[in-house]
């Protein structure tokens, strides 16, 4: 029968209702199959009522005319499928977010699990995001300060970039995130704050970091998501995508400039891989889910500014390499979609130098948007090439020492090989002390110093001039020591 509408006259609008189900047919993981009537949406909040008065979460993973499929987030252990009901809530995945949430420490899903009061609500918003339309975004601008002279000296990590940091097993990944952490600031004095989403850590390593942030006082400016690697593995899914929703809401509501730490994306990976296999799904490379790199790009991407908007979202994205095979999938795949990526060293961690950043295949794409006049200092970015050519330099005549004997080598060769001991335990090797830029720099300028102004081929000689042989004068006035002349 048809139905006709008078001129003028509005629609009747027909209240849904809430959707029990008893029709449960298959387990597999953390996966329940059920048969439905239809009207099923992808990425529907689902909740189940076990018998006894349990109840869990879960959410629409797939759906067709007759069946969906469901993952439960608290897992599907004990589950009678006979005596399950099945509540289709008619709404996506939802966090509340408010600015009481800075200084609080939340589980995956964002609930407070730091035996504080549930905070304040000001809104609810879908943990999916919001696309940015390209033609609204900003370009990266200015840089945040980690106080690492590896990343703000070489690496700059520029507002509304999105920066990886390749780690390998055993690697200090967590304690260099920590310090990060305690040590990142914007020099603009505009409001600043970190959201922190720890994904599959252990108990340990929860420990460790809730004590650091705890000791220094940084964690009133730390929204801090916690997942520990015994949580189901469905709320590790979710664990980024809230994170990264309240750090939207600081960033576009409060125009506050956000620093987004993801780690660690490996556990987050496994647990994507998990959920493919539960579904039975084709695998792609090393038995991950083809769709991977889509997957990884929702969160990516999430990273920007918009066009008029003070606000920024900058993402600061740690991985642990399995077997330290860079062209493994995970950091193969991050690589595509991120600008540059951090690369730790085993040989220098091995060596005692911390943080061990290898600088030669770590890139900051961004970098230039980040530094110069009026950002961090004029001299930036020379100083950053002579460094980089330098150590290369020193790095290529190690190998050749090992052939031929540091005795066959001219005098301009062995100093670049004492620049690259000198660099490695000097500029690199910091321990945990908070450098500015503007001692970042004058180590970079007191490590050249020691070579004649002939081969400092890549700075420009008004800053030799400004930077350089003015110090020195101000140096031997001291009674201080010359460098080597031409």
């Amino acid at each position: 029968m048809s139905l006709s509408l008078r001129k003028g006259e509005a629609p009747k609008v027909v209240p849904l209702v809430r959707r029990d189900y008893r029709t449960a047919t298959y387990v597999s993981g953390p996966l329940l199959f059920v048969e439905t009537l239809g009207h099923v949406r992808y990425n529907e909040m689902v909740d189940l009522l076990l018998p006894y008065g349990e109840r869990r979460t879960g959410q629409v993973l797939d759906c067709s005319e007759r069946h969906a499929v469901i993952q439960v987030f608290e897992g599907t252990n004990q589950l009678d499928l006979n005596r399950t009901v099945v509540q289709f809530r008619e709404e996506v995945a939802k966090i509340g977010v408010s600015f009481d949430l800075l200084g609080r420490v939340l589980n995956g899903v964002g609930e407070p699990i730091d035996g504080g009061p549930p905070p304040v609500v000001e809104e609810r918003l879908p943990i999916t995001g919001f696309p940015i339309n390209p033609y609204a975004r900003a370009k990266p601008s200015d840089f945040i300060q980690t106080g690492i002279s590896a990343i703000d000296g070489l690496n700059t990590l520029v507002r509304g970039q999105k920066l990886p940091v390749f780690s390998g097993a055993g690697l200090p990944a967590n304690e260099l995130v920590a310090q990060i952490i305690r040590q990142a600031k914007v020099r603009t004095g505009e409001e600043f704050a970190i959201v922190f989403a720890a994904m599959g850590i252990t108990h340990r390593e929860a420990a460790f970091f809730r004590h650091q942030f705890e000791e220094s006082g940084a964690l009133d400016r730390v929204v801090f998501f916690l997942n520990l690697a015994d949580d189901p593995t469905i709320e590790r899914l979710l664990t980024p995508r809230c994170a990264l929703t309240v750090a939207e809401f600081l960033a576009f509501r409060y125009d506050m400039h956000i620093l987004v730490v993801l780690s660690d994306m490996t556990n987050y990976c496994e647990a994507l891989r998990e959920v493919s296999t539960a579904r039975e799904e084709v695998p792609g490379r090393r038995g991950y889910p083809g769709y991977m790199y889509t997957d990884l790009a929702t969160l990516y991407e999430r990273a920007g500014r918009l066009k008029g908007r003070n606000g920024s979202i900058t993402q600061l994205i740690v991985l642990t390499m399995p077997d330290d095979d860079i062209t493994h999938p995970i950091p193969d795949l991050t690589g595509y979609i991120t600008e540059g990526q951090i690369v730790l060293s085993r040989q220098l961690h091995r060596r005692g130098v911390y943080p061990p950043i290898d600088v030669l295949p770590s890139l900051s794409r961004l970098m230039n948007l980040g530094i110069g006049k009026e950002k961090t200092r004029e001299d930036h970015r020379n100083v950053a090439d002579q460094l980089y050519a330098s150590y290369a330099e020193g790095r290529s005549l190690r190998k050749l020492v090992s052939i031929v004997g540091e005795e066959a080598l001219s005098e301009t060769d062995r100093l670049y090989l004492k620049f690259a001991e000198d660099f490695e335990s000097t500029f690199l090797s910091q321990g945990n002390q908070d450098r500015d830029i503007e001692q970042t720099l004058g180590i970079a300028w007191q490590l050249l110093s020691a070579f004649p102004e002939g081969e400092l081929k890549r700075i420009k000689r008004e800053f030799i001039a400004k930077y350089l042989v003015a110090k020195e004068a101000e140096g031997e006035q001291r009674g201080g020591t010359t460098r080597h002349k031409d």
